[in-house]
């Protein structure tokens, strides 16, 4: 075989390696969701949970300065579903639990920079005594502010795998639904599974109390990655305050490598 041929059979096998790892990526490609919890200005570390301010603010200017398209996650559900052409470098963010951190440091931030975020509420725990939650005018300010999404982080916090009766289990499906539509005055279309996890039939549950979709943590594989009621999430700490780290999070790719203990059945 001359030296010609030779360098073409190699130049071949590579495209053809090029391609099959571009085919490959694609296939399991992941719009990062990005899923925070806590912000404080002075956070304890030690919670694994826990970002500082100064950090997301920090995370909030990258995102803006490097041109991403922070989607609504309605907006991105519906792209999913109906399949259409995605922004380049698209992510959505989410927060969790409804922490009166969200309105204090998180809020003022998303207004900032001109950035949506959704914000999932657990119905009970809305304005407690102990003055650690959102209360109901601070959620209502937030959600006719046009950066804030309100979803459903059901009644209470028990994870609903932890449920033996189905009907308390839709009950805190169905119930927080119509409270926050109750209170809010608009249609709440988005869910997030407590502690991401959940059952084939709890995840049906979701589908037959009309929200589009429905977020969790890292699911199983049997749930495609556009599985609009099981979608994938990033936990977000105060680790990311490298931004290196926090690129690579954002990239889409990095949930095709990332590991999670914790994962819906």
């Amino acid at each position: 075989m001359s030296k010609r041929i030779k360098l073409f059979v190699v130049i071949g096998v590579i495209a053809v390696l090029v391609v099959a790892g571009i085919l490959f990526v694609r296939s399991r490609y992941v719009v990062p969701i990005l899923m925070y919890h806590t912000v404080y200005s002075d956070p304890p570390y030690s919670n694994r949970l826990a970002v500082s301010t100064s950090t997301f603010e920090k995370q909030m200017a990258f995102l803006k300065k490097n041109h991403y398209a922070v989607m609504p996650l309605p907006e991105l559900v519906d792209c999913i579903k109906e399949k259409k052409r995605l922004p380049s470098k698209p992510i959505a963010l989410t927060f969790d639990d409804g922490y009166k951190d969200m309105y204090t440091d998180v809020f003022p931030i998303l207004k900032k920079y001109g950035i949506p975020g959704t914000f999932f509420i657990i119905v009970q725990e809305v304005g407690r005594p102990q003055n650690d939650r959102l209360n109901w005018d601070q959620i209502k300010e937030m959600q006719a502010s046009g950066f804030v999404t309100i979803g459903s982080h059901t009644i209470g916090p028990e994870p609903l795998i932890n449920f033996s009766s189905a009907d308390d289990v839709r009950w805190q499906i169905t119930e927080s639904k119509r409270v926050l539509q109750e209170k809010l005055g608009c249609p709440v279309t988005m869910f997030s599974y407590p502690e991401g996890l959940f059952t084939p039939a709890i995840r049906q549950m979701v589908i037959d109390a009309g929200y589009d979709g429905a977020v969790a943590t890292k699911p199983r594989k049997q749930y495609a990655v556009d599985d609009v009621y099981a979608l994938r999430r990033l936990r977000i700490s105060e680790s990311s305050r490298n931004m290196f780290v926090f690129w690579a999070q954002t990239s889409g790719v990095y949930s095709m490598f990332k590991k999670d203990k914790r994962r819906g059945k």
